[in-house]
């Protein structure tokens, strides 16, 4: 086992750096859908697809 790890050192770190980024954009994600955030940070108010986005709202 250790010789795996001290053989592919480079892969592993670089698997877990890019495993723990995917976990943050996860949470931030659902903490943004919660909180009731759209996924294009801009207004609904103008916006040509704000009946889709919202129709679960009742907007």
């Amino acid at each position: 086992m250790f010789s795996f790890l001290q053989n592919n050192i480079g892969t592993v770190v670089v698997l877990a750096i890019v495993i723990v980024l995917v976990v943050l954009v996860l949470i931030k994600l659902i903490k943004d859908r919660k909180s009731g955030k759209t996924s294009c940070s801009c207004g609904c108010e103008g916006c040509s697809m704000s009946e889709i986005c919202n129709k679960n709202k009742g907007a």
